[in-house]
């Protein structure tokens, strides 16, 4: 492995964890889109720095596109608040008409300087590592990886002395504001770490893959726990998996890197969504049969209590009186064996002691609106679901 390779992988594993940090708020606060808004807009920021310093690699670059990014966000929220669009629609409103005056600015102004409208889209990190940073003839490394490097390690500082704060304002903005902290300038302030953080690996990989980076990891850990701490850590993770294994990927295919990339995490977010315990679409799917077939057998028991009829509560006419074909009431009269709730004497069925408890508490926890305390009871009868 060439020492091209290695920064390469590097350079995509720093910006993934920078991009994993902040992405992770803007999923717990619903803003995931702000992050695709941001990544588009900064393109008239860097495209004034440029004219105003006539320097790519000047640091004013950086400032101005954040504040375009910045700008961004403030129009949106600007927009939203007037409750004339929601939250998309401001943003399919603003972020077009700032990165179309960036491209206008580019055809009309730039057309001779290294301002490429693709690379601006797609990016390519494969070029990362031939932007050195040279001083007295020693080569300090690529740029990019001073440069995201600075913007991480800014990012851990600020998140290790604001966790707190970011963490209630998330949640709670009321016990924030109750507690001292200003949710707004919080809010704002997490604005500025995703516009700069966009802005730092803007160059080195694009538009495109920084959304990914910054969405998808943090997406995909937020299907597998409900602990901020734990979804941090996950996203990290997936961000660096897909980094590294889209790199590989790439490489093996031929193909572009950060379409590999962001490839490698599409899938990550398709398995958590499909097989993510609790949150995943089969899970999700499974608990939804398991409580229709509890339903059914509280209607069941309901029946039985209401009907002291041996006709109403025989067997062979089960199906007629509720209404049931005879599968659904085979499986229901056999969970209900199972869980020791009935006994059936000559075709007869009745409750048995357990099962009249079991719902009479049933109907008691419905008809006080305490629904959530029935998986407690459920715990508590020893329910089996079949």
């Amino acid at each position: 492995m060439s020492s091209a390779q290695i920064e390469i992988q590097l350079i995509a594993t720093l910006v993934a964890v920078a991009c994993a940090i902040p992405g992770t708020f803007l999923v717990l606060r619903k803003m995931a889109m702000i992050s695709d808004a941001i990544s588009h807009s900064i393109l008239p920021g860097l495209v004034v720095g440029f004219f105003l310093t006539q320097d790519l690699n000047s640091p004013l670059l950086i400032l101005l596109a954040a504040a375009s990014g910045l700008i961004t966000v403030i129009l949106v929220e600007f927009i939203q608040k007037t409750g004339l669009v929601k939250e998309d629609t401001a943003i399919g409103l603003v972020f077009p008409v700032l990165f179309s005056i960036g491209v206008i600015l580019i055809a009309k102004n730039a057309n001779d300087v290294h301002l490429d409208i693709d690379a601006v889209l797609l990016g390519e990190i494969a070029f990362a590592p031939f932007d050195r940073i040279l001083i007295d003839g020693m080569d300090y490394g690529p740029k990019s990886l001073w440069v995201i490097g600075s913007i991480l390690l800014l990012t851990i500082i600020l998140l290790l002395l604001y966790f707190k704060e970011l963490k209630l304002s998330t949640f709670d903005e009321q016990l924030a504001t109750t507690l001292g902290f200003s949710p707004v300038i919080i809010h704002y302030g997490l604005m500025s770490v995703a516009s700069v953080t966009t802005v730092g690996a803007f160059d080195a990989v694009g538009a495109v893959l920084v959304v990914a980076l910054m969405i998808a990891p943090a997406a995909t850990a937020y299907l597998l726990t409900t602990d901020l701490k734990k979804m941090l850590v996950l996203a990290v993770l997936f961000g660096c998996a897909g980094a590294i294994g889209g790199y590989w990927l790439a490489h093996y295919l031929d193909a572009s890197i950060a379409g590999s990339i962001t490839t490698v995490l599409g899938a990550f977010f398709l398995l958590a969504y499909l097989f993510a315990p609790g949150r995943g679409m089969l899970s999700v799917s499974y608990k939804q049969k398991r409580q229709e077939k509890e339903v059914h057998l509280l209607t069941f028991l309901l029946h039985l209590q209401n009907h002291e009829e041996t006709s109403e509560r025989h067997i062979k006419h089960l199906n007629e009186h509720i209404n049931w074909h005879r599968v659904k009431a085979r499986s229901v009269v056999n969970l209900a064996l199972k869980n020791n709730m009935i006994v059936i004497e000559d075709g007869v069925i009745s409750l048995t002691p357990k099962g009249s408890e079991f719902t009479r508490q049933a109907i008691e926890f419905i008809m006080s609106g305490k629904s959530s305390a029935i998986e407690e009871m459920k715990k508590k009868f020893f329910l089996f679901r079949g």
